[in-house]
């Protein structure tokens, strides 16, 4: 079950947070939400919404044996050998777990490519969610560990945290210093309600209408039929890249403008994740802009206890080497997502030690960075497409001079088919929106006709939004022979 499902819109989530609305305390609430979620997760196979809870219970009793050896750690650092041991054992568990279901066939496949055996280990059932909630709870014990947060005494709302359906797909990965007031206290007002189903219902928007549209396109120009026949021009391939590149970021951030949407419309305050990293002025600039939630807690988790940047300057390469080649295995279980990695650490490195920019206000330079930036991150979407470096291979030969030229097939075509929608989805990637809500919303503040105006504009999107992208979504769901976007063609 995914967020964009038709059943998921107009039977899960209504019927939750209809029988949500009905119960009578935070307690009962608390309840409702725990069982929709562990639904959700049963839903791809029963079976393995109990590695959910055992993780959450091994995760649960490891954190109270670490406080148990220091209950007051920053004021007390006696058991420091026996806190270590049982975070050792309880992140170690954890990540064993999250190895055997998600990345065993990555090893075996690797380990019998290289001796040339047979490989008949049968391929693991991957859980759905399980590297968020594995990183989740792996946070929520280390925090304990560090004294930032006493450990949760009830298992269920433990259980909750971890489970809680929102951001499960595709984040953010919620930390649980950050809700768990709001497990036990939390309210809604009307205001609330209104902003987080604009919220859930714009990355409907964008996933519906503009991510599967631009995957589409993507899809139809980078086959793999195509590129080994060598049938796909530089155009195809500039296209085909750019149309993923843009549906990677519709995908990402729509996922966690739902999941903050869906949290907010009940009282949960989850953190922003996205912040239009295509607008970034660097590759360094970039990731903090790029699933945040994801790049802070392998800077806080593994970079910063690494040694960060305190610390030698060969040092201090090879914590970025090891932690951005984290970073993309933990993307995906193929060494294209390892290079993808690599890839940026590279980058980042030559960021701070080659190129050592200041920040500049002077207009081209600006403009220049941002196209570095994207120059680097298109060829680094080209590298994450591809597990197949032999279809990679075939990709980059048709991009730089190919026998199909700029345009020997019908990327032409596509591109006057889908211009309209492309160039909505890359507005869709800019600040522009948020720039123009912030300009009415400051001249709705105003007296007089502009400010009435703005004022009544203001409280019509709001009203009238929501259902436009409900029906837009709902309709694109259906089939492109509904999607109306898709009438908009040259």
């Amino acid at each position: 079950m995914v967020f964009s499902s038709l059943f998921f819109l107009f039977a899960f989530l209504v019927l939750c947070y209809g029988v949500y609305a009905l119960a009578p305390s935070i307690k009962a609430k608390n309840t409702v939400l725990l069982v929709f979620s562990l639904i959700f997760y049963a839903w791809g196979g029963p079976p393995l919404v109990l590695l959910l809870c055992l993780e959450t219970l091994i995760c649960f009793v490891g954190a109270h044996l670490i406080w148990s050896c220091n209950p007051a750690p920053l004021h007390n650092e006696g058991g420091k050998g026996g806190k270590k041991a049982f975070l050792v054992v309880t992140v170690g568990m954890c990540l064993g777990l999250l190895v055997i279901f998600k990345y065993t066939g990555f090893f075996t496949d690797t380990f019998c490519a290289l001796f040339g055996l047979e490989n008949l280990i049968p391929k693991v059932a991957l859980p759905i969610g399980i590297s968020f909630y594995t990183f989740q709870l792996i946070s929520y014990v280390v925090d304990v560990y560090r004294g930032g947060t006493p450990p949760q005494r009830s298992y269920g709302k433990l259980l909750l945290y971890a489970a809680l359906f929102h951001q499960c797909i595709a984040g953010p990965i919620v930390r649980y210093v950050d809700v768990q007031k709001e497990i036990d206290r939390r309210t809604v007002s009307l205001d609330e309600t209104f902003s987080g189903l604009l919220r859930f219902t714009v990355g409907l928007g964008k996933k519906a209408v503009l991510a599967n549209t631009c995957a589409t396109v993507a899809d139809s120009l980078l086959t793999a039929d195509k590129l080994t026949a060598g049938q796909v021009s530089a155009l195809g391939v500039f296209l085909g890249v750019t149309a993923y590149m843009l549906q990677i970021y519709l995908d990402f951030s729509a996922y966690s403008d739902m999941a903050i949407g869906m949290g907010r419309m009940i009282g949960f305050h989850f953190k922003e994740n996205f912040n239009y990293p295509y607008a970034a002025q660097s590759v360094t600039d970039f990731w903090r802009r790029w699933h945040i939630s994801l790049s802070s807690f392998f800077r806080d988790y593994v970079y910063i206890p690494l040694g960060g940047n305190r610390c030698s300057k060969g040092r201090h390469i090879f914590n970025l080497l090891v932690v951005w080649a984290l970073t993309g295995f933990w993307h995906g279980a193929s060494w294209n997502f390892i290079l993808w990695g690599l890839y940026f650490a590279l980058f980042l490195v030559l960021e701070k030690y080659v190129f050592k920019w200041q920040k500049s206000e002077k207009s081209l330079t600006v403009h220049l960075r941002r196209l570095y930036t994207l120059a680097v991150v298109w060829f680094g979407w080209l590298l994450f497409r591809f597990d197949d470096m032999t279809l990679m291979g075939h990709a980059l030969r048709s991009l730089f001079g190919g026998a199909n030229g700029f345009n020997g097939d019908n990327a032409h075509y596509t591109l006057k088919s889908y211009l309209f929608i492309l160039i909505v989805a890359m507005i869709a990637c800019t600040p522009v929106i948020p720039f123009l809500q912030k300009k009415l919303t400051a001249a709705a503040e105003g007296r007089g006709i502009v400010g009435g105006l703005a004022r009544t504009v203001i409280n019509v999107v709001v009203v009238v939004a929501p259902v436009a992208l409900l029906v837009l979504s709902a309709l694109a769901l259906v089939g492109d022979s509904y999607n109306p976007f898709l009438y908009f063609r040259f």
